[in-house]
């Protein structure tokens, strides 16, 4: 069962509207669903807040750490309360999706994310759940540090909102351990 759920993001008001911070938008909509709000933690290292998921506590978490050092807020949260690596879901942007695509993922490499990089060195492992929410690639591999910090066209946030409430619509299957089922209606959606 996922007891963690995790945005990717980095904090600031100047990053609040990049693609890179998709991740944080995701937690953000869970938690206004779930009509609770995020308090900074100091020993987290990012702002928390516990949902109820399908009658199951669940932390959500927005590491403060930026984007690269986001395993140290992860690996806080989750060592305190004792949440293994396989009960942690991790949602992050993904540059080789299309705005508007969400897909689950079990296990898998960092694919150049450095979220997911700093995730798998400070957890000592890569088994955790992961979210893809699809940002798109801007064409060229330099010019991705640029595109992922800057926003998304109005056609492409709202599409991106609507992979993330799909998303949260699928969120009680994840939690329950049904992520075949999950899976099935999430990847299954069509695509923009």
């Amino acid at each position: 069962m996922i007891k963690l759920i995790v945005g990717l993001g980095n904090p600031g008001a100047e990053y609040d509207d990049t693609r890179h911070n998709a991740g944080f938008w995701f937690v953000d909509e869970l938690a206004r669903q779930a009509g609770e709000s995020f308090k900074t933690d100091s020993k987290f290292f990012g702002q928390a807040c516990k949902i109820s998921l399908a009658g199951e506590t669940v932390w959500l978490l927005k590491p403060s750490t930026f984007m690269n050092r986001s395993g140290q807020s992860i690996s806080a949260l989750a060592k305190f309360y004792k949440i293994k690596i396989d009960e942690i879901l991790v949602a992050h942007d993904e540059l080789d999706m299309v705005p508007g695509v969400a897909r689950l993922k079990r296990d898998g490499g960092h694919g150049g994310h450095n979220g997911l990089r700093d995730t798998i060195k400070a957890m000592g492992g890569k088994n955790f759940l992961r979210l893809r929410l699809g940002i798109d690639h801007p064409g060229d591999r330099n010019q991705v540090s640029n595109y992922v910090l800057a926003k998304p066209s109005k056609m492409d946030r709202q599409n991106i909102d609507n992979a993330i409430d799909e998303a949260c619509r699928v969120m009680p299957e994840v939690v329950k351990d049904q992520l075949d089922a999950a899976m099935n209606v999430l990847h299954t959606r069509a695509s923009v």
